[in-house]
């Protein structure tokens, strides 16, 4: 299993790549996500995109919005196909929630409803639900909200 360590901010030449990844596996397909919004999103200034390599690039990434009241949100979680079951999607989860509660009492993550694995590897992380989005992104299919908590922002404070 790879170390929290070997966790690397992503390379601007590697967006495209990471895009193609998202488009052509779960939920992505089914969420008819455009590859323009892929690349749009893993370019976005305003995100964090951590990645694990191998020697042929990318093996798994994470991108993480760090602003407003959901503060801490896991926005996507991807690991190539032929590299699943390798733990390195809950390497990157163990890393982003390292990262997030130094800034927040709170870590957020959504899952599609028909994506059953990814919800169970989240609730084996301590996620809770706590909302359902219907049909947000296509019809037929709801968001479920998840969160994992540490308390209320009343009480929070940053790590020293």
């Amino acid at each position: 299993m790879p170390e929290l360590s070997d966790v690397q901010t992503l390379d601007p030449n590697e967006a495209s790549a990471c895009a193609d990844l998202m488009i052509r596996s779960e939920p992505w397909i089914t969420l008819r996500l455009p590859r323009e919004a892929a690349v749009a999103t893993l370019t976005d200034a305003a995100k964090e995109v951590y990645v694990l390599r191998d020697d042929q690039g990318v093996v798994a990434f994470v991108v993480l919005d760090m602003r407003g009241l959901v503060t801490g949100y896991i926005q996507i979680l991807c690991v190539r196909p032929d590299c699943r079951g390798r733990g390195l999607g809950s390497t990157l989860i163990r890393w982003a929630e390292e990262r997030i509660f130094k800034a927040s009492p709170n870590v957020f993550i959504c899952v599609s409803s028909f994506n059953a694995g990814a919800r169970r590897l989240y609730e084996r992380f301590g996620f809770e639900p706590v909302g359902v989005l219907r049909d947000l992104i296509v019809v037929g299919h709801d968001e479920l909200l998840l969160r994992k908590t540490r308390g209320a922002w009343a009480d929070f404070r940053k790590p020293a």
